[in-house]
């Protein structure tokens, strides 16, 4: 019996912290709305809802007999209850004590959380709290003496001192427990409630399957009663004895007939029955086709979580570290219910929180300074989330500070021996700010407990590539500096290019691929002992994967190819182009982790099972570009202009939202001469138009955003490009869908079921010339 208490404690004492913890937020963000609203209905009813937070938290600590809270939680309700008569005034060494009061309460309700405050603390909090309401708090007291000693001299040069009295939770805190949506949770029962039809189907097949089987196994058991008497004929034949041949015949011949009319009826209802069987296992294996994939993406929708949950300890992070630094900062926050994988997210905070901290530190400047610039005394941080089309999340961390000195940049990698004098002399702007992201650059002049050591911004630009994603910078001296990061929306499953490089198949994410193509062996130029190939009339470089991978060439592979096969893959600004063996085209992965053993193995991600039951590796777009730098690092740009004019050539837009009918289109129509350019769907293709000059559009028709039945009729209703050629190619051969493509305003309508590429160029052809 004592055992089962125990458990059903442990069980209520867990639930209370979820719950403890969403009213400690709620306290936390009335707070700091609080300090903004110095007067009116509105701080009326901050006060109210902070005060009903602090009130339930003391009841349900009650209830698991969590003595320190109520205590804490009964001295808040004293405070709040003394504003709300207006008895109290809202200074700032009063907000100080009451974050505080929060800081502590976030330890005693989880200890895991930080370091526990000894019960001497937490009475010296409730006497603090007392002494506030006797009205004993009117000034803010120094630094060291406002703040509870609640962390160890071990710990004290860990954290800003503002920050140890705020615990922050740990990545794995809430990697246990996850909070769905009940209405995600009933689309996933009502799809696993389905699945009980293609059980129950699948046990149908199963029991005609063992109906068919014994049908065979009865046909077997005749053939094998007649197989004596025809071997008795046989044997008689072979002595030469007619006689008894003849009369054996005579004997077997009815056996024999009467055998062959049941086979062949047997054969018939056995080939039926097949039939039947296929053409159900088709339609049983469309199904739960559908089924699997809605499953899976509402149980990848239920492993979603808004941004709002982790950036609402922003806020009081940086009130805190501004306040320990006597600066005015304030932030903004902006996409904050936009969901990501709560993978991602938990990985995510500590560079977040290292960004939005070097924005404080490094960035805004004090108010004097400020003043002296003629800015406002106030600085200003924002952070902006933003949903992109491709699947991936933007998150955009500024500020309105001093910027970034790219000379003082150059001058931290030279001293560190990164770059020579003479590089950094030819260093662009662009280029030397991106140094900042290698270990041990820092301009900061000193080394302080909050940053100055050089190694935050190189661990958050491994993080975020390590989760598939890219970041860059953008700053302008006294203007401030912007932190741009591309991070995926799920870490689960994705579309990835097969390829193979030498004798080893690989899969490459197909989020990073920015095209596939052939290159004639022709058009591969040397430049500075590098090879590139031309690229949207610009250079890119060309490596072969096997030696980025440091495996070898397969013998009498590609290399003597007229055709070359390469996969050109963007991170950022950066572009390069793989060459590879043979692509075999694009299909769904599900990422596989390598293990402890193999943790962080250069260039490779993880693996994969493929369709075929082979394991392949799935490789690490961000790690392949910068083992690729360490062989080709020529600039497109800076060769551009060593490449021959092309602008005789006729330009064709190609229109496909699938990568491998995208690429095959494209390597067709630059094959037979012309430039092609590529978008994924109806409202790319129309950007591109209006940018550009096109002489002819090829386009599917099924993409999402918009179809090309409407970007036709939208390319005849614009003056500029009515009499632009459209040639649609399209799986839809129905007659109506051809009426609707020639109403639209379609010069051509090719199905894909016929498909010829000497018909596609001949089409092409004709409307060009």
């Amino acid at each position: 019996m004592a055992k089962q208490n125990d458990e059903f404690q442990k069980r209520l004492l867990a639930t209370f912290r979820i719950e403890a913890d969403e009213h400690l937020r709620a306290m936390s963000s009335g707070l700091l709305e609080l300090e903004k609203t110095p007067s009116g209905d509105h701080r009326a009813k901050i006060v109210e809802q902070v005060f009903r937070e602090a009130h339930s938290l003391k009841g349900a600590a009650r209830a698991v007999s969590l003595a320190e809270v109520e205590a804490v939680c009964q001295a808040l309700e004293s405070v709040f209850a003394e504003m709300k008569r207006n008895r109290l005034a809202g200074s700032p060494a009063l907000f100080d004590l009451l974050h505080q009061a929060i800081g502590a309460l976030d330890r005693l309700v989880d200890p895991s959380a930080g370091t526990p405050s000894p019960p001497s603390m937490t009475a010296m909090l409730i006497q603090r709290l007392d002494h506030a309401l006797q009205a004993r708090l009117h000034e803010p007291e120094p630094a060291a003496k406002t703040r509870l000693p609640e962390q160890s001299p071990a710990h004290a040069a860990d954290a800003p001192a503002a920050m140890r009295d705020m615990p922050i939770p740990s990545a794995n805190q809430s990697s246990e427990t996850i909070r769905i949506a009940t209405t995600k949770l009933d689309a996933v029962m009502r799809q696993v409630e389905e699945l009980l039809s293609p059980r129950l189907a699948s046990a149908q097949r199963a029991k005609e399957l063992r109906e068919a089987a014994a049908a065979l196994t009865a046909w077997k058991k005749e053939r094998a009663q007649i197989q004596p008497a025809l071997r008795q004929v046989e044997q008689a034949f072979a002595r030469n004895n007619s006689a008894n041949a003849t009369a054996h015949g005579r004997l077997a011949l009815p056996k024999l007939l009467e055998y062959l009319d049941g086979e062949q009826l047997a054969m018939k209802s056995l080939d039926d029955r097949l039939a039947r069987l296929r053409k159900s296992a088709d339609h049983d294996q469309r199904t739960l086709a559908g089924m699997t994939d809605g499953l899976l993406c509402d149980v990848r929708e239920m492993h979603l979580l808004p941004f709002s949950s982790l950036i609402e300890i922003f806020p009081r992070f940086t009130r805190e570290l501004a306040r320990d630094q006597g600066k005015e900062v304030a932030l903004m926050i902006q996409g904050g219910e936009i969901e990501i994988d709560r993978r991602i997210l938990e990985e995510m905070k500590d560079p977040l929180l290292h960004m939005l901290r070097n924005c404080i530190d490094h960035g805004i400047e004090t108010p004097v300074l400020r003043a002296d610039k003629h800015k406002p005394p106030h600085g200003t941080c924002a952070l902006a989330i933003s949903q992109l089309d491709s699947g991936k999340v933007e998150i955009l961390v500024t500020d309105d500070g001093a910027g970034i000195d790219a000379a003082k940049v150059k001058a931290a990698a030279c001293k560190l021996g990164l770059v020579s004098a003479e590089e950094t002399e030819r260093l662009e702007e662009s280029a030397a700010l991106a140094l900042i992201f290698q270990s041990g650059i820092s301009t900061s002049p000193i080394i302080t407990d909050v940053s100055g050591r050089g190694l935050g911004l190189a661990i958050v630009r491994e993080k975020v590539e390590r989760l598939g994603g890219a970041i860059a910078l953008e700053s302008t001296p006294d203007a401030g500096t912007c932190f741009r990061i591309t991070l995926p929306l799920t870490l689960a499953t994705f579309r990835g290019v097969l390829v193979r490089a030498g004798e080893q198949l690989c899969v490459i994410p197909a989020g990073s691929v920015e095209r596939v193509t052939r290159v004639a062996r022709k058009d591969i130029r040397t430049v500075e002992n590098r090879e590139t190939i031309p690229l949207d009339g610009q250079a890119a470089s060309l490596v072969w994967l096997t030696d980025v991978l440091e495996m070898p060439r397969k013998p009498g592979g590609s290399e003597s190819a007229e055709m070359a096969q390469a996969v050109v893959l963007g991170l950022g600004p950066a572009h390069v182009a793989f060459r590879v063996d043979e692509i075999l085209g694009e299909q769904e992965i599900l990422l596989k982790p390598l293990g402890r053993q193999l943790a962080r193995v250069r260039n490779v991600a993880g693996a994969c099972v493929l369709e075929t039951g082979d394991v392949a590796p799935v490789l690490n777009v961000a790690d392949l570009m910068k083992s690729a730098v360490k062989q080709a690092t020529t600039p497109r740009a800076a060769i551009a202009a060593q490449l021959p004019a092309d602008a005789a050539k006729p330009s064709i837009l190609v229109v496909e939202d699938s990568i491998t009918s995208r690429a095959l289109l494209k390597n067709i129509l630059e094959s037979a001469g012309y430039r092609v350019t590529t978008a994924v769907d109806g409202i790319d293709a129309y950007t591109a138009l209006k940018t550009a000059t096109f002489d002819l559009v090829v386009s599917d028709v099924e993409m999402p955003r918009m179809d090309g039945f409407d970007l036709t009729a939208k390319v005849r209703a614009d003056k500029q490009l009515a009499e632009l050629p459209v040639v649609l190619v399209t799986a839809l051969e129905s007659r109506e869908h051809r009426e609707r493509g020639i109403d639209a305003g379609a010069n051509a309508y090719i199905v894909k079921s016929s498909f010829d590429q000497s018909n596609l160029l001949e089409t092409v052809q004709r409307l060009i010339d």
